[in-house]
């Protein structure tokens, strides 16, 4: 039991690497810039080299708990480094930031929270969770970049979510859910910036679905599970003009080496649950499960002693 609890925590553990180095891909402002220029309406109109000097600072990564709490006394001096509510489990942000909104009459930030969902449907609804978060980066606000009752001073947040192996019924897609005005009965004057503070934006993508969309394919080559980084490299600087920085490329040469190494342990873990379930069910000589599974005589025989001590 040891030997399989063991490589299940190595597994696990390679597993975690690989998510956060995804996170500090994600991170780059270059990266950073794309995403903000399909999904957040204040970019839109701008290239992503127009976009870059507008992020401020370096973007915090699974540093922000999720539930704000006491330490909501912090005054205005940026971003603080934990969030919590007594009681409350702590839940990290996975990328967070801010950026200034172009055009503006003086520097407003906004905070925009970028997290990577592998999983489209994780037992609950991926906007609802995104909903949640954006309130909590609003109430954190409280005593930082307001004070009650100046509530106009409240900044916009959006919680962009990056959901990767989403379902081919799905394919490549992005949602966006925000706050809209509707007259029941009109006379009140519409004044958008009064309540458009929160914005929730959905990411599908799947890179074994066709798309015409330059982001959706950018996105998928740059989280690909299936090309080498060679071919991640050569695509990204020629078909999307992204200037492979020394930074870039190491976060992203590392994540691919962990992919790799995710994806091997993960098909060696389920080549041996198989040998397991058959040695259970008693189905095969071991000469025969060796053949069906392609694991060794020697893990075979690990196994076998993993199930007698379990009994």
């Amino acid at each position: 039991m040891m030997n399989e609890l063991s490589r299940d925590l190595s597994y696990a553990k390679e597993k975690v690497q690989y998510d956060a180095q995804c996170k500090q891909v994600l991170s780059q402002k270059e990266i950073l810039a794309w995403i903000l220029q399909r999904t957040v309406e204040e970019f839109t109109d701008m290239t992503v080299e127009e976009i870059i000097p507008y992020i401020e600072g370096k973007p915090e990564i699974s540093a922000v708990r999720v539930y704000p709490g006491e330490s909501n006394g912090e005054k205005i001096s940026g971003m603080t480094n934990e969030d919590k509510v007594t009681e409350e489990g702590a839940v990290y942000y996975d990328i967070r930031f801010y950026v200034y909104i172009p055009g503006s009459k003086e520097q407003i930030k906004m905070i925009v929270n970028v997290e990577a969902q592998k999983s489209f449907y994780p037992g609950y609804y991926i906007v609802t969770r995104g909903i949640y978060y954006g309130a909590r980066m609003i109430s954190a606000q409280i005593g930082r970049e307001f004070s009650i009752p100046d509530y106009d001073k409240m900044k916009k947040v959006y919680s962009i979510w990056l959901c990767m192996n989403a379902p081919k019924y799905i394919g490549n897609a992005i949602s966006l859910y925000h706050t809209t005005k509707e007259d029941l009965l009109p006379g009140l004057p519409d004044i958008q910036n009064s309540y458009d503070k929160i914005s929730v934006v959905i990411i599908a993508l799947n890179e074994e679905v066709d798309s015409e969309d330059v982001f959706i394919n950018m996105m998928n080559t740059l989280l690909s599970t299936k090309k080498t980084y060679k071919e991640k490299k050569e695509a990204l600087e020629n078909d999307f003009h992204i200037k492979m920085t020394n930074e870039l490329g190491k976060e992203m040469n590392i994540m691919c080496n962990l992919s790799d190494l995710v994806e091997e342990k993960g098909i060696e873990k389920g080549k041996r649950e198989i040998a397991k379930k058959l040695l259970q069910l008693n189905m095969g000589s071991d000469e025969k499960i060796i053949e069906a599974t392609g694991i060794s005589m020697e893990n075979l025989k690990l196994i076998k002693k993993e199930l007698e001590s379990s009994k």
